[in-house]
């Protein structure tokens, strides 16, 4: 930035100087700079003309003129500083605003400056010479545009125009409207996101409750098989006594206490055979009698458990015998 007056600097570097070799070659372009430039300085004394190099997008380099000042925003919120580049094709090309970065970081997802600083708006997009865009109206459009929707972070968003709608251009409609959807799209992301995490906890627990559902439908149909096959072999048990009882049967009615002298082994082992599977029988049955008292609330998990072990290994011995018998 030179000490030198505004317009002298802008005179010397378009027309006198030939070191700064800067990238406008029409000198009607530069009368047209000239002009600009002068009509700012006018309305907005504090800005500041400089020369320096400016890369593209694609990788070209180019020096150009830039502006840099502060644009007074009102009275309750902070000046924000820009520096305004003037393209190598202005004023056939809109320049090339930027928010310079200052002691309050930048509005996260701001409407139309970017995490650079980088600014846009209606005015910049749909810029056109030919009819009325320039400088002057540029910094204005600017104001009003940052009153609409303060770049800096601790601003107080979305602020509505206080001007009534009879005075307002369409561009500040549309920067307004513009405002407006960015808002209302913010919000609805950010309800959005938040559902969404909801359902995904839903989700969740209804996955875990399925598999703890598979889970038990798993262990009821295996306690299932178990009691058809208890039936079956009970069934089975069943028809072999009633069959006994046809083939041997004297006439005689047999009373409960006799009913043991009814089944007598052919020797002391068969003997020994009946005793021990009568007990082994004996302590299926307790199993499964404390199996429904536990389903009935009638006997809790823990004394479940412990006559359980007692009775296992009860029974256990039973079959040992059993099998050493059967040798």
């Amino acid at each position: 930035m030179s000490s030198l007056n505004p317009i002298k600097f802008i005179e010397e570097s378009l027309f006198c100087s030939t070191t700064l070799a800067l990238s406008y070659s029409d000198p009607d372009q530069k009368w047209i700079i000239r002009n600009h430039l002068i009509s700012l300085f006018q309305d907005y004394p504090s800005f500041k003309p400089s020369i320096d190099f400016f890369t593209h997008n694609n990788g070209t380099e180019v020096k150009l003129l830039n502006i840099s000042g502060e644009l007074a925003i009102s009275r309750n919120t902070p000046p924000v500083p820009i520096t305004i580049w003037l393209h190598e094709l202005y004023p056939q090309m809109a320049p090339i605003v930027f928010v310079v970065n200052s002691m309050y970081p930048i509005y996260e997802n701001h409407p139309f400056v970017d995490s650079s600083g980088f600014t846009t708006s209606s005015y910049l997009i749909n810029w056109q010479f030919i009819t009325k865009c320039n400088l002057l109206d540029l910094v204005r459009n600017l104001i009003k545009l940052f009153s609409l929707n303060h770049p800096f972070y601790y601003i107080e968003s979305w602020k509505s125009s206080s001007t009534h709608v009879s005075m307002v251009s369409k561009t500040e409609a549309i920067d307004s409207l513009y405002c407006t959807i960015v808002a209302d799209m913010t919000a609805i992301k950010s309800k959005t996101e938040e559902e969404i995490e909801n359902f995904s906890i839903v989700r969740d627990e209804l996955w875990e409750r399925g598999e703890t559902a598979d889970i038990l439908v798993l262990g009821l149909e295996f306690e299932r098989r178990c009691l058809k096959g208890r039936i079956d072999e009970l069934s089975y048990e069943s028809d072999k006594v009633l069959n006994w009882l046809k083939v041997y049967e004297k006439g005689c009615v047999v009373s409960f206490d006799e009913i043991e002298d009814v089944f007598e082994g052919l020797d002391k082992k068969s003997e020994i055979l009946i005793e021990l599977k009568a007990g082994d029988n004996c302590i299926e049955d307790l199993m499964y009698a404390l199996d429904k008292a536990v389903e009935e609330g009638v006997v809790n998990f823990g004394s479940y458990i412990k006559q359980v072990r007692l009775l296992a290994r009860e029974q256990f011995l039973y079959r040992a015998k059993i099998a050493r018998v059967e040798m």
